[in-house]
This record gives C-alpha cells, structure tokens and sequence, in this order.
C-alpha cells in the first residue's frame, strides 16, 4: 500500500507548489488533500469526515479474478449523480467510433501521412480531437481508434470523460496538464499518460499549441507485459510509472460536462466543478510514464528479434497472447548485431500497425516519415524498410552504432483498422508512399550463390 498525503485544497495549489506523484504499476494507492479525510478499516463510514460522500468507481465487474479487479473509492464533496442529469446529443464533430463503415471503402496497400499543421482556430482537447483509424466494435468492448488531437486553447468551466474507453495520451508537440478527479498530470513529448474509462477530466495548455497521438482502448485496462525469460526487469519497470496524488476543486460556478458515450457527444450543464475528490484509494487511477525510462533489450551476438521486446503496455484479449492492442516504442538503442541486417525485416503480420514518430528519425524510414506524421499498415499486407535503408543497412560496416534523438511507436491490434473520411481526405495522405520500394531490385542470380 503506497500512501502520500497532501494539505492542498485546491487544484492551482498544487500546481503552484509542484505536482506530486506516486510510483508504481497497478498499486493499490492511498492518498488525501485534506488529514483524515480517508476512512480508516472500511470503506463507507455511516459519516464521511468533512461531510464528503463515499462513493465507488468500478473499472472492471464486481466478480472480476482478484488479480484482474479495478476499483476506486472517491471521498468527494458532492456525489458524482449532482454533476449531470440531463444529457443533450451533440454534433460529434470528426469523432469516430467502430465500426466505421460507411464512410470510406476499405485501403489495400501501405498508407502514410505527413504531419497535419496545428490548425489555428480554438480548439480544446474535445474540439480538436480528429479521428483517423477505427477497429473492431466499441459497443462489444473491443478494438481502438486512432486519433490525432490539437489543442489550442485551454478546457474551462469544461471537463470531460469517455465512456467508450480508455484515453491513453502520446505527446508529440507542447505540453498538455490534465486534471483529474483523482489529482493532476502534466505530459510532454516523451511522455505518455492513461486515463481510465469513465474518469472525468480537463485539459489545459503549459506553453502553447500542442498536438498528441491519441489511442482510445475499447477493451480491457492497458496493463505491463509478461517478460518471460527476459525475467524480473528492463523494459517498462514499474516503479517508473506515476499516479497523482489527490487534489480537489471546490467551485461554484455554472460549468458544463462532456461524455463519449456509444460513439456520440453528449453534454450537461452542472454548477460546479466535478473534480471534487478530497481523497481516494484504490488500483483505478490515471497515470503518465517517461517512454525514455523504457530499458530496451536487443540481440547482442546476430539476428533481429521481434519487435514485441518493445512493449511498453498491453490491452489483453480473450486469446492469450493475442492482445487487444499493444503499445509499442522504438527509443533510443545500441544495435551491435553482426552479419545482421539490422533495421526491421520485411515482413507480414496478424496484427496491423498504426505508428507514429514523436521525434528525430525512424531508421527503416529515414526519408518521408517526419515526427508529427503517422502511416497505417494493415494485416497481412507486406511492408518493411525503403529502398534507402535496405541499401544503406545492406553495405554499411557493422559496427556498434546507437541510435540517438529518436522515438517512434505504434498502436498494434489484431483488428482491420478502417480509415476515416477525415483521414482519407487529407492533403497530407502521400500518394506516392508505396514508391518507396520501388528502386528495390532484383538481385537473384542462380550462378551466384555467394552473396552479393
């Protein structure tokens, strides 16, 4: 049980004063803003102290296996049932949910995108958000969507929750500081941060524009993945993985709440802030990791091992190692290998693959894949490194380089990814990507066995 307490009440306070975080993966947590106001050996006390409302947030079923159960108790100043009531159906703007049928037939071949500008109008983390791929179902709870989101201008007076799924946040360009019913994180570019399921937050800008990757889970909780005989550490070590502390506003002032919720956009007008939660505890938390803490494993003798050593969280499925979705991340690294061609082979998958480039270069794509942009590689079509870095890979000398300055990932899952229309009709969507290829040659000779 990891405690922290914290005399803050008030959210600016503590942003102020420094944030706080705890640290650790899938801990039960325990921590408050104000002295006592947690209940001591039970859960829901006849009277909470300070005249908070107990209340619980279930993130998974209530027969849940022990090892698998998430849930929250909320010590907060009004119950979550006084923030809303009455739910209005607003125009979604260029949010998507699955299935996503309708709107564009489905891609064959390799799709890549260069980076779409931050646009200039106003544009909160909800406005801005612009849906590019979609998988699976959202109502049956499994698949994703891909987003892109631009935000421009700070939430105020504004909170928001998604119902369809958990948010989990890649910072590309700016900074973004989310506050949460359960306390406040600040993200930027290397950074990545999960917001549960249902939670309820606000979005605000640190230094300016910013512009994130956004992967919205429909499936089970993101969580770390099995090392097998990697063992008990590298990769995403969890102590590396921060949960805020509590923090709490108490403001009345008419606001308005935002729910996704079955692939729509509802709101409702509420007359204060619901993020009221004067303590908490519980394993149902948001929290942010530092993708440059990732300690990444590779092959020190020859060959090239799967890009699944790269795993940084794992949404599972019903099949085991199968998941829902992986999050994967090529980050700074040695290469060493000898007599290897070293950059990813080429090569087909179950799975398909939207990545992205935070920053610097990504080495099977050193030309036309720029941080910002983001490409799609579908299930069982064929894709690898271009002609540049075949040839360069194939003739260079083999000795230790490290790959600096770079961060690449991908949202992989075991579903068909549709495009958008939004995604399929922008001008940033290279027609010429496949080219790439092209000035890959034949070099087979029947009379030449050594190799050329």
């Amino acid at each position: 049980m990891n405690v922290q307490t914290t005399s803050l009440s008030a959210i600016s306070q503590q942003v102020q004063n420094g944030l706080r975080y705890m640290s650790g993966f899938g801990n039960s947590f325990e921590t408050e803003s104000l002295p006592g106001a947690l209940p001591i050996g039970r859960n829901s006390p006849q009277k909470a102290a300070y005249g908070l409302y107990a209340e619980q947030l279930s993130g998974s079923p209530f027969t849940a296996p022990r090892s698998t159960n998430e849930r929250s108790w909320l010590y907060r100043i009004r119950p979550s049932v006084k923030h809303g009531g009455r739910w209005t159906l607003l125009d979604k703007g260029l949010i998507r949910t699955a299935p996503c049928r309708d709107e564009t037939k489905p891609s064959l071949g390799p799709l890549r995108w260069s980076p779409i500008p931050v646009p200039q109008e106003k544009l909160t983390f909800l406005t801005g958000l612009r849906t590019l791929t979609t998988a699976g179902d959202g109502d049956a709870q499994a698949g994703m969507a891909a987003h892109m989101v631009f935000v421009t201008a700070s939430m105020e007076r504004e909170y928001l929750f998604c119902a369809d799924g958990e948010l989990l946040v890649v910072a590309q360009e700016g900074k973004l500081r989310f506050f949460t019913e359960f306390g406040i994180i600040e993200i930027e570019p290397g950074e990545i941060c999960v917001i549960p399921r249902g939670v309820v937050f606000r979005c605000e800008l640190i230094d300016g524009p910013a512009r994130a990757y956004v992967c919205e889970n429909y499936g089970g909780g993101f969580t770390l993945p099995d090392r097998g005989p990697i063992g008990a550490n590298c990769l995403a070590n969890p102590r590396d993985f921060l949960t805020p502390v509590a923090a709490y506003e108490d403001i009345e002032e008419p606001s308005t709440l935002y729910a996704k919720w079955g692939g729509e956009i509802f709101s409702t007008p509420i007359g204060q802030s619901p993020l009221d939660v004067v303590a908490w505890h519980g394993n149902y938390a948001p929290y942010k990791y530092d993708l440059r803490h990732y300690s990444p494993v590779g092959a020190i003798s020859f060959d090239h091992p799967d890009p699944s050593i790269f795993t940084v969280l794992t949404a599972p499925s019903e099949t085991p190692g199968t998941a829902n979705i992986d999050f994967v991340i090529f980050p700074e690294r040695w290469m060493v290998a000898e007599n290897t061609f070293r950059p990813p082979w080429y090569h087909r998958n179950i799975m398909s693959e939207f990545m992205g480039l935070i920053y610097g270069v990504y080495d099977a794509k050193p030309e036309g894949f720029t941080p910002g942009g983001f490409s799609l590689h579908n299930m069982m079509l064929p894709h690898g490194p271009d002609t540049q870095a075949f040839e360069h890979a194939s003739t260079v000398e083999l000795k230790p380089v490290k790959l600096t300055g770079t961060m690449a990932f991908m949202f992989e899952t075991r579903f068909a990814q549709r495009v958008t229309g939004y995604a399929a009709g922008l001008p940033q969507l290279q027609e010429n990507y496949a080219d790439c290829w092209s000035g890959l040659k034949k070099r087979f000779d029947p009379n030449k066995p050594e190799a050329w």
